[in-house]
């Protein structure tokens, strides 16, 4: 292994954690009605933990509002459950057949812990890049120690690596002031 694979290999790990990130971002509330809102919820599908866009569909009919349909009738309840517990900040109102969904406007304080978590997220996310440097740097040097690699060439994988941190770091900073910009604006 040379010190190019092992800087080839920390890239898509990056790759995979901005990925995340990006997930993460997408279900943060931004006072506008998406379906990514609901990704988080998890049902109890009897017994069986079940993501509620396995079960049933979700619509977004209006900017404000979005309508939950599960396929099984007799899970209407327990999807309201699982809304609910989900802690999203939505009221579910059910007439039977469909759940509605109205997704009201943040307020001043919302917006401010929304945009806390959105900095709590890519904190999350910078220290797991940052993991991901050590366990390279860690691999790097281990290839010096066994004489697999030269010193210089260690030097500029470690120099590699740490330009692939700064940049995937810039990018998650990027997206979180985007974010934080979208949820922050009335």
């Amino acid at each position: 292994m040379s010190a190019q694979d092992v800087v080839k290999e920390t890239g898509p790990k990056m790759e995979s954690v901005i990925e995340d990130f990006k997930r993460k971002l997408a279900n943060v509330r931004t006072g506008r009605a998406t379906v990514g809102l609901l990704d988080s919820v998890v049902v109890d599908y009897y017994g069986t933990p079940t993501p509620l866009n396995q079960m049933a569909s979700v619509a977004v009919p209006e900017p404000q509002l979005m309508t939950v349909q599960p396929w099984d009738i007799s899970q209407l309840g327990a999807v309201e459950k699982a809304i609910i517990a989900a802690n999203l900040g939505l009221n579910p109102s059910n007439d039977g057949k469909l759940i509605r969904l109205p997704v009201p406007p943040l307020n001043e304080e919302r917006r401010k812990q929304l945009a806390k978590q959105i900095h709590e997220f890519a904190e999350e996310h910078r220290i797991a890049l940052r993991n991901i440097r050590h366990q390279s740097n860690d691999l790097l040097k281990k290839l010096l120690k066994d004489k697999a690699i030269s010193e210089d060439e260690e030097r500029g994988g470690l120099d590699d690596v740490q330009k692939l941190t700064n940049t995937y770091v810039a990018k998650i900073d990027e997206l979180a002031k985007n974010k934080e910009t979208e949820v922050m604006s009335v």
